[in-house]
């Protein structure tokens, strides 16, 4: 019985019905065609918020249902099963729109949220750079103010979708005679389209192929101060608040993945016969199948006690920290097994086994390292 059972209603079930058929409609049979051309089509984008599966969390005034955040997690377990790992509803539902409802203005939410609804604003968060990646305090891009403008000067790099994108929340110095680093961050939102703003090369990745990374330049770009999002100097603080919502995100993404990926080997391994009979009833390979279920397994329940949490509004650095840690490494040690168990078809690109071998690595990279993490999670236990 699973723990999230208590909470899920009739309109839950019925959410998932209809995400599922969407996504065997319109996601699957897709996948291979953006995967090849290293980008999903805007026109997917708008697809997808048509039916309302963008930011369902978001107040009806702004276009939302007003769901809870398990609408979210329906959408990450269907997701799984497409295969399509690049297509990161996620990140602009989950990620990237909650800054634009925490910390906007009325003003700022009835201009953008309703287009972050429809698929016609397409958001993406700038934070990393060249030189700063973990390192938050190391961000070198600046925005000073300018009578009612920013000026904002700086590079960006592996921002996810970072070519689609309509709008971008960038992270940069508004006081460079702060006292600390952390003090002198802001962030601020730039649209698409305005001058000095520029989008870089699409960068080629490991895996999430159809997932449009790129890098961002901004030079004397000028937008209006009324694009500056909460206060002047708590950018630092925001990120760190928002960022636990995404390692659960993140976490979340891991553990559907790696129940696919098994499920999927499992599938494999009976069907596949070496020496006579199907290799699942050999010892060595059904013990380790054991193995990774098991791992799933503990996987899926530290997931969803998170999740509960979540949902009643329990804020947890360190389970989240352990959650984004912990996960995101057994999906790696899932697939990399479950790639060996499919022998010389695992490296083939036809079987999805290969792809999910491929985007499962960036996971303990993004939003946090695993290192990262330990660090945090050490700090936690007061070490």
């Amino acid at each position: 019985m699973s723990l999230l059972d208590r909470y899920y209603t009739e309109e839950h079930h019925i959410f998932r019905e209809s995400v599922r058929r969407y996504f065997e409609r319109e996601v699957t049979p897709n996948g291979d065609a953006w995967e090849r051309e290293g980008i999903v089509p805007k026109e997917a984008w708008r697809k997808f918020g048509e039916q309302g599966f963008l930011c369902p969390w978001l107040p009806e005034e702004y276009g939302g249902s007003g769901a809870d955040f398990l609408y979210s997690f329906i959408l990450a377990e269907e997701m799984a099963k497409t295969h399509v790992g690049g297509f990161l509803v996620h990140l602009h539902s989950d990620i990237v729109v909650p800054y634009l409802y925490s910390y906007g203005t009325e003003e700022q939410k009835k201009r953008w949220l309703p287009g972050c609804v429809t698929g016609e604003i397409i958001t993406a968060v700038a934070m990393t750079e060249p030189g700063a990646g973990s390192d938050l305090a190391a961000i070198r891009t600046t925005a000073v103010k300018d009578g009612d403008s920013y000026v904002i000067n700086g590079q960006k790099t592996f921002i996810s979708n970072g070519i689609n994108c309509d709008l971008v929340i960038v992270a940069a110095r508004t006081d460079m005679n702060a006292a600390s680093p952390y003090e002198g961050m802001s962030l601020i939102v730039v649209e698409d389209g305005t001058p000095g703003f520029e989008k870089g090369r699409k960068l080629e990745k490991v895996g999430l192929h159809s997932q449009d990374t790129a890098e961002m330049a901004f030079v004397d770009c000028r937008v209006p101060a009324s694009n500056l999002l909460g206060q002047e100097g708590h950018g630092f603080y925001y990120l760190m608040d928002k960022l636990q919502q995404e390692r659960l995100v993140c976490a979340m993404g891991s553990q559907v993945a790696a129940e696919e990926a098994l499920r999927l080997t499992i599938e494999y391994t009976k069907t596949r016969e070496a020496f006579g009979r199907p290799i699942s009833r050999f010892q060595y390979i059904s013990f380790e199948l054991a193995k990774l279920a098991t791992e799933v397994e503990v996987g899926r329940a530290f997931m969803e006690s998170l999740l509960i949490d979540h949902l009643e509004g329990r804020k947890d650095v360190k389970k989240a920290s352990m959650a984004k840690y912990w996960i995101c490494e057994m999906l790696n040690r899932v697939v990399a097994k479950c790639v060996q168990f499919h022998g010389g078809y695992g490296y083939m690109e036809e079987y999805p086994i290969a792809r999910m071998f491929r985007d499962a690595r960036v996971q303990t990279i993004y939003a946090g390292t695993s290192e990262i993490m330990l660090l945090i999670i050490s700090r936690q236990l007061g070490l």
